[in-house]
């Protein structure tokens, strides 16, 4: 009596390689967030006036944005191909060191980010338009 074991699909085969080559830009992406995250700082001390400060923050948070999603590739593409397809094998591979590692990342990316979007960009009202 043999047992067969599904291979992975295809599509998830080709998802993974296709996170390998996202997370591969990792760290470019993240010292981009940085330098953004540096600016609105500078900005913030500078006393800089509002659109400055919302043209920075949006900056920021495309930076942000940018970073967690090669993050995430690279949380998908360390959980291994079977991960695709697999929640049980999802759920196993985060509590190996290398997905915990990815795992807490990608957290403190989305921490980042939703700071950033609550209270990093400044609320400019819109002009009323002019009425004849």
């Amino acid at each position: 009596m043999a047992f067969f074991r599904p291979r992975v699909s295809r599509e998830a085969e080709v998802r993974y390689h296709a996170d390998q080559e996202i997370s591969k830009s990792f760290p470019d992406l993240l010292e981009k967030a940085r330098q953004a995250e540096q600016i609105v700082r500078d900005l913030r001390a500078g006393a800089a006036d509002e659109l400055e400060l919302l043209a920075a923050g949006r900056a920021f948070d495309h930076a942000l944005t940018e970073a967690l999603r090669a993050a995430e590739a690279g949380q998908r593409a360390t959980f291994g191909v079977k991960a695709y397809d697999d929640r049980i094998a999802r759920r196993k591979a985060k509590a190996t060191p290398a997905g915990a590692m990815w795992t807490s990342e990608v957290e403190r990316l989305r921490t980042l980010r939703e700071d950033n979007r609550m209270w990093g960009i400044p609320r400019i009202p819109r002009p009323l338009p002019a009425t004849a």
